[in-house]
């Protein structure tokens, strides 16, 4: 019963959203409907989260946009085409990840690349959806472009369409406070849609509705998919991450286990099932998720009740013909809201400038590139990569001598990168006290020794031999025995626990 409950709730807030966020894609509305009534259902086969609420959302709906905007013209035929392409690489390479057990990937992007990205993807939404609500057709693919156009000519406004998305957009959070269970969205959307029809609504409004089965076969151009590869990869993962922490959430709140292969897979089913309709790619809402919980689902099948339940109202699409364009926009921009978070930016700020800096330049490159913002994550991630490695080079290696023994303590990660600082230390301290007759390198502070770095020690070793000293390594850590043992052999590694004065 919690299943039914959940599944029919969640579905009259999905079909709404679906046509919304269809066209922040580019796509037709029927194409949002088609992925919101499909994705569930596949994704119910093999999903590991009962309250992952799977379907249109509005990352992907951007990341789409993004991907072919530069390709085809949005609406257009091959447009669609291109977008069902890249539903089905999307849901190939999820599967394929989930397969292999690489599930751990949707922990790979950091919390920084993660935060500036969502939250600059969130007031990209908003403003393009900006012209959409006040009705003002503007030609423009920059969204902030657009939207200053758009309220740059308020005598183009449709000033009875902005008044109904408003009344919309308050009563949404409105009918939250009624109950967590109250359709508001579904109740708004029928209200909008009456009003038009009995009043003549002169806006733009959705228009025909095309209710009929998808064409499975469509002549798509296949040529283009090289240039697809790499937003299929972004979105397979950034669209993850963002499901990965809706599931991840609630299985810690229910403390439950929660397994991202079979998300993965399952994932991967919704977007191949989307791109056999001729939709576009599908991920995991927050605001569905909440809904799904709230409503007392138990287990997967309630997503695939909201699936059936939104087929069966297909035929029925075409009485949202009337619905003003503008309530779209306020659906979209309220359903994108909660990605504007500022706060974690403080946080960064004051606990790491480094990776506020990350976060900045992620932000700051997603407005800037709009609607191409799978390049500002890209290029994001390898600034978070490269301030791993920046932070990874500081080696602190605090050195000291005791009579005639020398005492060399590298702490941090000794790696390619950094292992180099070892020997200049090394050279450095035999330098200033050449009278030393023994070497001592206290290991105990380091968190992790790679290949490149245990030969630095074995150079350093020799080289210190052969200069007429005693050379050991001492205070070896567990996770680092291995690989030091094999590449200094067990008379190079002493077990003797070394003392460390506080004196450098």
């Amino acid at each position: 019963m919690g299943d039914l409950i959940a599944g029919v709730s969640v579905a009259f807030v999905l079909l709404p959203q679906a046509i919304a966020y269809a066209r922040v894609a580019g796509m037709p509305a029927e194409s949002g409907v088609w992925v919101a009534a499909v994705a569930p259902i596949a994704a119910a086969f093999a999903a590991s989260s009962p309250y992952l609420g799977t379907g249109p959302t509005g990352i992907t709906s951007l990341l789409t946009f993004g991907a072919l905007a530069a390709i085809a013209v949005p609406g257009t035929s091959d447009f669609v085409g291109l977008a069902a392409i890249l539903a089905l690489l999307v849901g190939v390479v999820r599967i394929v990840i989930g397969l292999l057990r690489a599930g751990v990937v949707a922990y790979l992007m950091s919390q920084p690349v993660l935060t500036g990205f969502t939250t600059a993807a969130g007031l990209v939404i908003i403003a393009s959806q900006v012209p959409t609500v006040l009705g003002v057709n503007v030609e423009e693919t920059q969204p902030f472009i657009g939207a200053a156009r758009a309220i740059g000519q308020p005598a183009e406004w449709h000033l009875e369409g902005v008044a109904i998305a408003a009344i919309v957009a308050l009563g949404i959070p409105l009918g939250r406070r009624i109950h967590a269970l109250f359709p508001s969205v579904f109740f708004l959307v029928i209200a909008a849609v009456g009003y038009s029809y009995l009043t003549e609504y002169s806006g733009p409004i959705v228009g025909n509705v095309d209710t009929g089965l998808p064409v499975l076969g469509l002549s798509v151009p296949w040529t283009s998919t090289w240039r697809l590869l790499l937003p299929a990869l972004v979105i397979s993962v950034v669209g993850f991450s963002e499901a990965a922490s809706i599931a991840r959430h609630y299985a810690t709140l229910e403390r439950k286990r929660w397994d991202p292969d079979r998300e993965f897979i399952g994932q991967g089913l919704a977007n191949l099932a989307a791109g056999a309709v001729g939709g576009f790619p599908s991920g995991g809402s927050f605001t569905r998720s909440g809904l799904t919980r709230a409503a007392g689902a138990q287990t997967r099948l309630s997503g695939a009740i909201s699936g059936i339940v939104v087929l069966l109202l297909i035929p029925f699409m075409g009485l949202v013909s009337h619905l003003p364009i503008a309530v779209l926009g306020a659906l979209v921009i309220v359903g994108v809201a909660n990605l504007v978070r500022f706060e974690p930016f403080v946080l960064f700020k004051r606990a790491a400038r480094l990776q506020f800096l990350v976060a900045m330049i992620t932000f700051l490159l997603t407005l800037v590139l709009a609607p191409h913002v799978e390049y500002a994550l890209v290029i994001g991630v390898s600034f978070a990569v490269a301030a791993h490695l920046w932070r990874e080079l500081r080696l602190a290696i605090p050195a000291w001598t005791e009579g005639r023994t020398l005492h060399i303590a590298p702490r941090g990660v000794l790696y390619f990168a950094s292992a180099p600082r070892v020997e200049e230390a090394f050279s450095t301290l035999l330098a200033q006290h050449p009278e030393s007759e023994r070497l001592l390198i206290h290991l105990e502070g380091l968190g992790r020794v790679d290949l490149t770095g245990a030969l630095v020690l074995q150079r350093v070793l020799q080289d210190a031999g052969e200069a007429g000293l005693d050379a050991k390594v001492v205070d070896v850590p567990p996770q680092a025995r291995k690989i030091i043992c094999r590449v200094l052999g067990e008379d190079l590694v002493d077990a003797v626990e070394g003392t460390h004065p506080d004196g450098v």
